[in-house]
């Protein structure tokens, strides 16, 4: 008697609760008890479904706003995951087939596949390096030695970056790459594209270390047309220890 009295109660809080706060806002709330930690595998299996993100949308304030990350996560970058998989089925590519083997191949696919397998890899690995601010973040330990050494110190490396996503035109991305050397380049690449495409287009190719989206809908809510006021913040975001962990391939 006692334990159904238990159980109608809770029910009713539930209930109740549900019609105060709306379907949506338990489900933003709900997100925010479950922060997922940043995945501790470097060469993470990226796939072809989009991964919880690994913080709560409002994790990444005062750098970007909650709203942001919500429609860049839950609109553009889940529309990229979605249209892959169609281009996937359209084309008749196995899922066993790495989405780093169809980059490596993307001039043998539509420009579907293109868009859609560039957009969903860039935006899993775009999440992954970043982390809620730090105060004086910077690098350290392996990551850091590698940047001294293609870049001189730590501040050139950060305007070479910072450069390359200011001046890329239109909508884009900058790219921390170890090409086939090992040796560290920076470079940046337009719409979806990346480094792992087999395309002319491409000036650097090699493996993505770090990345940061240019496009306007990842900033434009909070600096407008301030591309450069979000680079500078967007700084205090980077998780140097996934970063650390891509350039070994752990």
């Amino acid at each position: 008697m006692q334990n159904n009295r238990r159980k109608f109660l809770k029910k009713s809080f539930t209930h109740s609760f549900l019609a105060i706060v709306g379907w949506n806002s338990m489900v933003s709330l709900l997100s925010s008890f479950s922060l997922h930690e940043n995945d501790s595998n470097g060469d993470f299996n990226i796939g072809f479904e989009q991964k919880p993100l690994p913080y709560a949308y409002n994790a990444l304030e005062d750098c970007i706003d909650a709203q942001t990350m919500e429609i860049h996560y839950s609109k553009h970058a889940a529309a990229y995951a979605k249209n892959l998989n169609e281009a996937m089925v359209a084309e008749k590519v196995q899922k066993e087939t790495s989405l780093e083997t169809i980059l490596a191949n993307i001039s043998t696919y539509s420009a579907k596949m293109r868009n859609n397998a560039g957009g969903h890899f860039n935006h899993e690995l775009f999440w992954q390096c970043m982390q809620p601010k730090t105060v004086n973040n910077l690098p350290k330990g392996n990551i850091l030695m590698e940047i001294e050494k293609s870049f001189g110190d730590f501040a050139s490396f950060k305007k070479l970056f910072s450069d390359a996503g200011k001046t890329r035109f239109g909508s884009g991305w900058a790219w921390l790459v170890k090409d086939e050397t090992g040796k560290l380049k920076i470079t940046s690449t337009a719409n979806q594209d990346n480094p792992l495409m087999n395309l002319k287009e491409i000036e650097i190719k090699g493996t993505p270390i770090l990345c940061l989206d240019v496009w306007e809908h990842a900033y434009y809510l909070k600096y407008q047309n301030k591309r450069a006021d979000y680079i500078e913040q967007w700084w205090n975001l980077v998780n140097w220890n996934f970063v650390e962990k891509r350039l070994s391939g752990k």
